[in-house]
């Protein structure tokens, strides 16, 4: 009986450490911060700001933006310009489109109720960064209506690419 007993335990703590090591090892490192679009109403003048810092220089990375929007937003997209300063470098623009939905298929993001999801790669490949330190990227909205109703979240992501 005994003996069952403490096999029984050796089992669960190797079982444990293996789904632990499973998880662990396995992760990658991830950056996301979203700011909250105040009143789901998106002025011009509200550029939401994130920062954050990068020591691997050696990775390469995936850089997105991501938006949360919900199920009255009145177009099947939005344009946003991503302004971004990395470490080392000048302040740099991008102007990037960003498909919400498709007439054919709806919204394309992932959605739960009326609240939807996207994730876009801003990055044609994955990128390696030059320099270790301080990354800014500010998102300014660039729509012809403001306040762009029914934007909830704005925000970057950035994963480290698996090899």
């Amino acid at each position: 009986m005994k003996n069952r007993f403490v096999s029984a335990v050796l089992s669960a703590v190797i079982v444990s450490g293996l789904v632990l090591c499973g998880t662990a090892c396995k992760t990658i490192d991830v950056f996301e911060k979203n700011v909250s679009i105040p009143q789901q109403q998106w002025e011009r003048s509200f550029q939401p700001v994130i920062v954050f810092n990068i020591s691997d220089t050696t990775a390469l990375y995936n850089i997105y933006v991501t938006l949360r929007h919900t199920h009255a937003y009145n177009y099947n997209n939005i344009w946003l310009n991503v302004n971004y300063q990395l470490p080392g470098d000048t302040l740099k623009q991008q102007r990037v489109d960003i498909p919400l939905a498709d007439n054919n298929k709806g919204w394309l993001g992932t959605g739960m109720d009326d609240i939807y999801e996207v994730r876009r790669l801003i990055t044609p490949q994955p990128y390696r960064f030059k320099n270790s330190g301080e990354c800014t990227f500010t998102l300014e909205q660039i729509m012809r209506e403001s306040p762009l109703k029914y934007v909830m979240n704005a925000g970057i992501r950035v994963e480290k690419v698996n090899r």
